[in-house]
């Protein structure tokens, strides 16, 4: 269920982030056939609030609402790695989590989950600039603080900044199937889905036609998807040696060279799926997963739905009929 959304508000919260939330889950998307959130932002510590920008924010909505959520999105402020939370806040998402509502965090938002337990034993992550502190001060937490977002069932936890909306885009995705995850990616104009696993930053950010080192490598992957690749035949091409060139690609593209292929797969997968009448198979063959059944499990691994489901929600039912 997400159905009713809350965003908790603490002063000096950072706009960006919870701009972030109403973005998703507060805009009236029914005319596209998207489902309506009852959304609504509320205040932690009094009717007004203040925005680390330098504006105040107002809401109506006290804590009582959190009551009703089935979401409790928490989004960055400042100072939230060395200040204290009021208590009644702690005991608000506590109570959410053990009634079965799920809670959400934005970047340092985590430490808002950790003062409250919720972070004790699971996995969780934040901006790689907090993570250290994160791990210092929840001990029992277990940090990656290199991911986008981790997503541990009651508790989802994200990275800075623009990683919040790949978190809020994967709860769409599974409350709604990826059509709709999709449809929102595109009003927003970011990518539909970036996997929770993806490095946060890439150490090495050049771009493609200015001297990186796997450049020309990438280049030829992408157009030749239907072939079967090893690490060494791409290495021995970009001419390094196996283990430097994992070490490159790593570096340069944040992925490592299997996840990367395989997303650029599925990414034709799905344009294939979209735009052209073609069978399962050809498909298959054309994307390099060798048949319809490797490209139904890799499609259902990456995206959470069949080839066949998504062709339908793309093209209708009739169009599915004609081509399967």
């Amino acid at each position: 269920m997400l159905k009713n959304v809350a965003a908790l508000l603490l002063d000096e919260v950072h706009p960006f982030e919870l701009g972030v939330l109403c973005e998703v889950f507060g805009l009236d998307r029914s005319e596209e056939g998207l489902p309506v959130h009852d959304f609504a932002v509320v205040s932690a510590e009094g009717p007004v609030l203040q925005t680390h920008a330098g504006f105040t924010i107002s809401t109506p909505y006290g804590l009582d609402r959190l009551e009703e959520a089935d979401l409790i999105a928490v989004p960055a402020g400042s100072h939230f790695m060395d200040r204290e939370y009021p208590q009644e806040v702690l005991d608000a998402l506590r109570r959410a989590v053990d009634r079965g509502a799920r809670v959400l965090s934005v970047c340092s938002g985590a430490y808002v989950l950790g003062a409250a337990g919720l972070l004790d034993g699971r996995r969780c992550t934040t901006h790689w600039r907090h993570s250290d502190e994160l791990a210092r001060r929840f001990p029992l937490a277990i940090v990656e603080p290199d991911v986008l977002y981790v997503d541990e069932g009651s508790v989802i936890t994200s990275a800075g900044t623009a990683a919040g909306i790949d978190a809020c885009l994967h709860l769409v995705r599974q409350a709604y199937g990826p059509a709709a995850a999709n449809t929102i990616a595109r009003r927003m104009v970011v990518p539909p889905h970036r996997d929770g696993g993806q490095a946060q930053y890439i150490q090495r950010p050049l771009p493609r036609d200015r001297c990186d080192t796997v450049g020309d490598t990438l280049a030829w992957m992408e157009r030749h998807l239907d072939r079967e690749m090893t690490v060494e035949q791409l290495a021995a091409q970009a001419h390094m040696s196996p283990r430097t060139f994992a070490r490159r690609f790593q570096q340069e593209t944040g992925t490592t060279p299997y996840r990367w292929l395989l997303r650029q797969r599925v990414l034709l997968a799905q344009h294939l799926l979209e735009t052209s009448d073609e069978t399962m198979d050809t498909i298959a063959g054309q994307t390099g997963f060798g048949n319809a059944a490797a490209l139904r499990h890799q499609f259902v691994r990456s995206l959470d739905t069949t080839p066949h489901a998504y062709r339908r929600t793309f093209r209708g039912p009739s169009t599915v009929n004609e081509v399967a």
